[in-house]
């Protein structure tokens, strides 16, 4: 996907959806040998700033440099990992230090450099690169490898000709692939477009996401009461267990017995199910409340800001609702589909 569109061509908008692989057990070992080869590329890289700090010499760190010092250590260097993914990782270090770079000029001192070592790192292929044929995707590898096609488990919501970039990753013992697709910019009726000066308060609630005030006494009440119970349950469900393994927890240093590797193993599990259900739920929230401005042509909304409440010391219970509210996700999911909403 190019970083930069040429103006004259339409508006699009870019959406990702997230499919899960059906494997076997022969292809689930060759993605994550994928994946390992993407984490060897990314120690390479902190391993080489490294040396070059010892000798305080510039670190390296722009894409074209990183390009170039790959493709002088020569092919089949990471196993089945093609250059296209091994590049699609120093795109990521090259990205993620360049904005620690930016933060800590602006005086974050929290901002860190990424020097940290990861097992396996997620892969990205752009368009061109990869197949997909409805639900049969075909994955680049190196070489003179044989080739590696595999089977997502639903149909995708984009036809293949949208799609720009596919991403393989691994969350929670599972591994998934991320595409990325261009949709274009759905067109409004005549005299519907939304009109600049009738404005509507968009607040921020703890039990309810979006409470919305619009010209002529409209308003519109997004509940959260399922997303509140879904935080009550997780809570609850992980005192639980934490209770019931504590005295089996090992020590400082030791590495546990194959029983807690196997609980911490469902643990991951279900705090990513937690959060994948509760994102979803808040993208659909927004999305009403974006679906309901357009239809009464509001063209502005004023979101109120209470991520300032949050640094208060408040007692644990409430610090606890407060976070759990996500407050900075939702102004996000809101301003992105508040920024073109005639996209489908």
């Amino acid at each position: 996907m190019p970083r930069h569109r040429d103006p004259r061509l339409p508006i699009v908008v870019h959406r990702n959806a997230r499919a899960g692989l059906r494997l076997t057990c022969g292809q689930r070992r060759r993605l994550v040998g994928l994946l390992v080869s993407a984490g060897d590329v990314w120690a390479c890289v902190l391993e080489l700033n490294a040396w070059r700090r010892a000798r305080q010499d510039v670190p390296l760190v722009s894409y074209q440099g990183l390009c170039r010092e790959l493709a002088a250590a020569g092919s089949a260097c990471f196993g089945e990992l093609d250059s296209a993914g091994a590049r699609s990782v120093l795109r990521r270090y090259s990205d993620a230090w360049f904005a620690a770079a930016a933060r800590r000029k602006k005086g974050d001192a929290s901002a860190r450099f990424p020097r940290r070592r990861r097992k396996m790192m997620p892969v990205r292929w752009y368009h061109g690169t990869f197949a997909l044929e409805g639900r049969r995707l075909r994955i680049p590898v190196a070489r003179g490898c044989p080739p590696l096609r595999v089977r997502l488990d639903r149909d995708l919501p984009y036809p293949a000709e949208s799609i720009r970039a596919a991403t393989l990753l691994y969350d929670a013992g599972r591994l998934w692939v991320d595409v990325t697709a261009e949709v274009p910019v759905a067109a409004y009726p005549p005299d519907g477009e939304p009109d600049p000066e009738r404005v509507a308060g968009v607040d921020l609630g703890i039990i309810h996401p979006y409470a919305v005030a619009g010209p002529g006494g409209q308003a519109l009440l997004v509940s959260g009461r399922a997303v509140r119970a879904e935080h009550h349950l997780h809570l609850k469900d992980t005192k639980a267990r934490r209770r019931a393994v504590a005295r089996r927890a090992p020590k400082p240093g030791q590495r546990g017995s194959r029983r807690w590797r196997r609980y911490r193993r469902r643990q991951r599990i279900v705090e990513v199910r937690h959060r994948r259900r509760v994102r979803q739920a808040q993208h659909e929230a927004a999305r009403t409340v974006i679906g309901w401005a357009v239809a009464r042509r509001i063209g502005t909304l004023a979101v109120g800001d209470p991520r300032s409440v949050l640094n208060l010391a408040a007692g644990r219970r409430h610090n606890q609702r407060t976070r759990d509210r996500r407050v900075g996700h939702l102004i996000a999911v809101l301003r992105d589909k508040a920024s073109r909403p005639g996209s489908p």
